[in-house]
Formats: C-alpha cells, sequence, structure tokens
C-alpha cells in the first residue's frame, strides 16, 4: 500500500485545508489557532521551499522527457525561401584564363530528413528527400528543377562508446533520484515547519509564563509590605521581591518581542499574511512506538535519493571511463546512397533515377595523438577511483547517521515522559511554595528557586516533544516511510508536473 503525501489539489487537500482552516474565521477574529499538523499542510502547499522543490521535480521531469524523446525518430524540414543572386563570379576558360561572368538567378530549395538514432548501436540513421529549383532571370533565362526523392545515410562508431545506451542506463536512474529527492524535499519542509511551530509554541508559554510570574511577583511584593510592617520579613527580603517584581516586568517584554519575532517567522513561511495573528495548539501526546534499526536502514537503501544517488554516480564513472576507452580505437564509418536527377520540368527530374546514383561510404581513424587519448583513459580511471572512494565513506557515514538518529528516536519517547512529570511536579513544587512563603517558611530564595525551576521545567517539556516530532519526520525523510501508517510516501508526479 503507497501513500500519497501529494494529494490533488483541486480534489482532497485544499478541502481539507478549508475544513481545518476556515478563512472566514481566520479573518474574522483577532487571532485563531493553528495546530502542528495544519502548519505541515500549509507549509508543503503555500510555503517558498515546498515551490523551490516542485520547480526542481520540473526540471529533472522535462530532462528526461528530453532524454527519451532522443530515442525517437525526428523530422526534420529545411528550406531556402528564396535564394536570389545578382553578382559576379569567376570563370574559367578551356586556355586556362578567368573571366568573370554575371549572375542573375532565383533559387529555391527544401530537405525533409527522418533521423532516428540506434539505441543498441549507437549509430545514427537518416533518410532524406529533396528538391532544388533554379531560374536564370533576364532575357532568354531558364529553369533547372533537380530531385533527390530520396536518400538513405547511416553513421556508425566503430569501437567507441555507445553513448545512447550509456544514457539509456544513467537517466532513468537520474530522474528516480530527482523523485526521491522531491519527497524528501517535502519532508524536509515539513521538519522546518516543525521547528517553526515549536520556536512559536514555546514563545507562546514563556509569555504566558512571564505574565503569570510578573502576576505572583506583584500580590507577593503586596503581601511582602504588609509582612515588612508587622515585622515579619526582614527589609532585605522586601527589596528582594521588589527585585523580581521589576525583573518580571523586563520578561514579559522580552517575551512579547521574541513571540512576535516568531510569529513572523512562522508566518512567512507558510505564506500567511501579516495580519494573521496565530494561537499555537499544544500538540497531543505522543504514540508509543518503537522502531527497529534494520528496518530503517533497510527503508533507506531502497527508496532514499542517496541510494540512486551512488548509483548514478557509480554509472557516470564508468561511463566515462568507457568513453576514454572508446576513444582510444574509435573508427566512424559513414554510408550513404541515393538517386538524383534533373532537369527543366519538375515531373521530369524524377524521370531516369537509375542512372543518376549516389554511394559513399567512408571512414574516419585517428593515427597519431602523441598519448593524449590514452592520458584520459588514466586520468578517468583515476576519477572513478576518487568517487568510489567517496562512496565508500558516504555510506559508512550514512549508516551510522541512521543508527544514530533511530536510538535518539527511541530514547525520546523516554525523556519526553520525564519532561512531562517533571513539568507537573515543578508546577506543583511552586505553587506549594508559594502557599509556604505566604505563612513565613521558606525565604524569597526557594521562592525564586522553585519559580526558575518551573519556567525551566515547562521550556524542556516542550523542546522535548519538539524533539521527538523532528526525529520522527527525519526518519520519514530518509526513509520516505510513514512507519506510523506503515505505508510508503509516494506522489503522483505525472499530477504534480502539470500544477
Amino acid at each position: 500500500m503507497k501513500k500519497n503525501i501529494l494529494p490533488h489539489l483541486s480534489s482532497c487537500l485544499l478541502p481539507c485545508l478549508l475544513a481545518l482552516l476556515p478563512p472566514s474565521t481566520l479573518r474574522a477574529q483577532e487571532g485563531y489557532p493553528i495546530t502542528l499538523a495544519q502548519a505541515i499542510a500549509l507549509a508543503r502547499t503555500q510555503s517558498v521551499d515546498a515551490a523551490v522543490a516542485l520547480n526542481e521535480l520540473k526540471t529533472a521531469y522535462w530532462e528526461y522527457r528530453t532524454f527519451k524523446a532522443d530515442l525517437l525518430p525526428e523530422i526534420n524540414l529545411a528550406g531556402t525561401l528564396p535564394n536570389y543572386n545578382k553578382s559576379y563570379s569567376s570563370y574559367q576558360l578551356d586556355d586556362g584564363s578567368y573571366k568573370f561572368v554575371r549572375n542573375n538567378t532565383l533559387g529555391l530549395s527544401a530537405e525533409l530528413s527522418v533521423d532516428q538514432n540506434i539505441r543498441f548501436t549507437g549509430g545514427r540513421l537518416s533518410l532524406t528527400s529533396s528538391l532544388d529549383y533554379i531560374k536564370q532571370l533576364g532575357t532568354g533565362g531558364q529553369k533547372q528543377f533537380m530531385a533527390i526523392p530520396v536518400g538513405l545515410k547511416f553513421t556508425q562508431p566503430i569501437f567507441g562508446v555507445n553513448n545512447l545506451k550509456w544514457n539509456s542506463r544513467i537517466e532513468p536512474v537520474r530522474y528516480a533520484e530527482a523523485k526521491a529527492s522531491f519527497i524528501t524535499a517535502t519532508e524536509e519542509v515539513t521538519m522546518t515547519a516543525i521547528t517553526f511551530f515549536f520556536n512559536l509554541l514555546l514563545s507562546k508559554e514563556n509569555l504566558a509564563t512571564a505574565r503569570q510570574n510578573l502576576e505572583n511577583a506583584g500580590r507577593l511584593y503586596e503581601v511582602a509590605i504588609a509582612k515588612r510592617k508587622m515585622g515579619q520579613i526582614s527589609e532585605n527580603e522586601l527589596l528582594q521581591l521588589n527585585l523580581t517584581a521589576l525583573k518580571a516586568k523586563a520578561a514579559v517584554t522580552e517575551a512579547e518581542s521574541n513571540l512576535n519575532a516568531r510569529m513572523f517567522q512562522l508566518r512567512a513561511f507558510l505564506g500567511l499574511s501579516e495580519q494573521e495573528i496565530l494561537e499555537p495548539v499544544m500538540p497531543e501526546l505522543v504514540p508509543d512506538m518503537t522502531i527497529e534499526y534494520n528496518k530503517v536502514l533497510n527503508k533507506a537503501l531502497e527508496r532514499n535519493a542517496f541510494a540512486q544517488n551512488i548509483r548514478r554516480r557509480q554509472l557516470e564513472a564508468d561511463y566515462a571511463v568507457a568513453t576514454a576507452k572508446g576513444n582510444l580505437r574509435s573508427i566512424d564509418l559513414f554510408a550513404g546512397t541515393g538517386y538524383s536527377g534533373q532537369d527543366r520540368t519538375l515531373p521530369a527530374s524524377y524521370r531516369n533515377l537509375l542512372d543518376n546514383r549516389i554511394v559513399e561510404v567512408g571512414i574516419k581513424i585517428p593515427v597519431l595523438d602523441w598519448g593524449k587519448r590514452r592520458g584520459k583513459v588514466k586520468v578517468a580511471q583515476s576519477n572513478r577511483d576518487v568517487v568510489m572512494s567517496r562512496i565508500r565513506q558516504e555510506q559508512m557515514n550514512f549508516n551510522q547517521n541512521i543508527f544514530l538518529l533511530v536510538g535518539n528516536y527511541n530514547n525520546q519517547a523516554a525523556q519526553l515522559d520525564i519532561a512531562n512529570e517533571a513539568d507537573r511536579i515543578a508546577q506543583r513544587r511552586y505553587r506549594t511554595s508559594v502557599e509556604t512563603f505566604l505563612i513565613g517558611k521558606i525565604s524569597t530564595l526557594d521562592l525564586n528557586d522553585a519559580q526558575n525551576a518551573k519556567d525551566d521545567a515547562r521550556q524542556k517539556y516542550i523542546t522535548e516533544m519538539y524533539s521527538f516530532w523532528y526525529y520522527y519526520y527525519q526518519i520519514r525523510s530518509l526513509t520516505l516511510w510513514d512507519f506510523r501508517e506503515n505505508t510508503a510516501l509516494e506522489a503522483d508526479f505525472e499530477d504534480v508536473v502539470k500544477r
């Protein structure tokens, strides 16, 4: 079962997005909630990164279509309409002397050719038909027709490299690499959206925390003033609470600025207007799911663009060596045959063709190049060795990165549970510390420590949740596989390139 990550915009994705984000609601409210799923959906359709990935896919698609067109016959028409010549040209007489004669002619010519590249041999076959017409202008001028009804020409490299055959092996791999890269790029757009979403969510939580801290600091300072009048706390503790209230006020201002910056960042990435006020919604707890390293590695080696990239680079290196070796003893063979006729009338120029036959056979052989071609073979072989060494190193790094990523993902669920529990405990501890401070059982230092622990625990929880989702989509981008649904990430590329 395959999972299409880019369903048809007009039939599926757009209605889903409209259901998630009703335009009338979004524009009527001062702000609107946006979930992680909504941010991802918008990023995949409206972000600049998604548009870049789509255009890169279109480029690869048309390059592949161009390659396939090279395997089909071409029909070409060339002509001169007209060729008017009024000039002087030299003419040699019987005694060897020259004189200049005046030309005053009108000529027309046309040639129709059908050219076909031959994939299995690397040769080229051309079938041509041409017609030339010339008329002498002026008094007593005559006209002539020359026709070549059919001409056949074949060109074939002997011992040389078959470029068409090698391209037939390389280009499908290159296009498969481009398709895998497009899906990977889509997942990377998702990862960027996740980063910007959680940055905004963390800024929102920090602002809420800062405002709550400011409110609590103000109340505690008021209580401390009363306690100071009754002599229950020292002047130092009163000043410490006053300083805490001032710091809380500054923290609110800083948090508001940071929230606006993060909101602008997400809006710009999602292609939303600056008037939209985003309210990120805390994602639900993530599912408890363990992913096996061997399964991730196998899917990555099978589906990732890196696997196609390795195969393409190997083929290109082998192609370069084969080309250099073929040029060592390359011989170009060409042969042609056809019939021609000429007369003053068009029908007559097509008669008696057998008396005017054209047969041509030739070869082109390199004789001496002072070792230049042999040197190119050595260069190509050395370059291939370099490519293979780099591929082996990249393969080891690729496997190692997957191993570390899977380990981080599988550990992240436990880290998230710990952070969630620590957040709840820190919140309870802070509330208890406030109550204890009010009855004079703890100092302001203990209260500030509880507040800092509460704030840090909340940030830690959001950061750990972000890491979980980022690791998960990073695995998807490497494997092009949805492990939650156990389906392949695919796209209808013929439909995508038409957008």
